[in-house]
C-alpha cells in the first residue's frame, strides 16, 4: 500500500476530491481530510441553505452526509491548530504529539510514506488555510487515485515552497502559531489562481 497526498486551497476542491475517491472505491477507512478550522466555518456559512438545523453535525454541515466526510470533527494538531478532520492520519499525529514523540503531523506522514520535503510543505499550506487528503492505495489503483486528485487542482508542492521561502520560511514548525482567521483568508487571498499539477 501506497499513500498519496494532495492540498487544496479550497475546502470544496477536497470535499469533492473525497467523494471521488469514495465513489471509485476506495474504502473511507484509507482516506483522510485535514482542513484549516476557520476554511471550513467559512465554507458552512456560505454553503449551508438558510433555516438548516443548528444541531447538524460538522460533517454533515460541510455537506459529509456518509462516508469519510460524515466522521468530521474538530481537534488541534500542533502547528496547525484546530483543525476539521477525519481519518487515522490526523488521530496519528494527535497520538504522538500527546505522547511526546518527535514528528506530529509531518511525522505521520513522512511515517505513511509521503516523501518528508512534500510533507513539510503541505502541513504548512494547511496551516495558512489549505485542505489536506491523503489516501492509501494499492499498486492497482494507485493511478486511478491520482488521476482523481490531480483533476481537482492541487497546489503544487514545488511552487509552493519556493513562494514560502521568499517570505522566510524554511520548513514546517509544529511549535509556531497557527494562522488566525483574518491570516488565513489573506494568504487565501494572495492565490486567485489554482496551480495545476500537469
Amino acid at each position: 500500500m501506497k499513500t498519496i497526498a494532495r492540498v487544496y486551497d479550497s475546502y470544496g476542491q477536497a470535499s469533492q476530491v473525497v467523494a471521488d475517491l469514495e465513489a471509485a472505491g476506495c474504502a473511507s477507512s484509507d482516506i483522510n481530510i485535514i482542513a484549516n478550522r476557520y476554511v471550513c466555518e467559512e465554507s458552512v456559512r456560505a454553503e449551508q441553505p438558510s433555516g438548516a438545523g443548528a444541531g447538524a453535525g460538522i460533517g454533515a454541515a460541510l455537506g459529509g452526509t456518509a462516508g469519510l466526510l460524515a466522521g468530521l470533527g474538530v481537534i488541534a494538531i500542533p502547528g496547525l491548530g484546530p483543525v476539521v478532520a477525519a481519518g487515522a492520519l490526523a488521530a496519528t499525529a494527535v497520538g504522538a504529539a500527546a505522547g511526546a514523540a518527535t514528528g506530529g503531523m509531518v511525522g505521520a506522514l513522512v511515517a505513511s510514506g509521503v516523501p518528508a520535503e512534500e510533507a513539510e510543505v503541505y502541513c504548512e499550506a494547511v496551516r495558512r488555510g489549505g485542505t489536506m487528503v491523503s489516501v492509501r492505495v494499492s499498486e492497482a489503483n494507485e493511478s486511478r487515485a491520482l488521476r482523481i486528485m490531480d483533476q481537482h487542482r492541487p497546489i503544487d508542492y514545488i511552487s509552493r515552497e519556493a513562494d514560502y521561502r521568499k517570505s522566510g520560511w524554511t520548513r514546517f514548525d509544529p511549535k509556531a502559531e497557527p494562522y488566525t482567521p483574518n491570516q488565513a483568508e489573506i494568504e487565501r487571498l494572495r492565490r486567485p489562481y489554482m496551480v495545476d499539477r500537469t
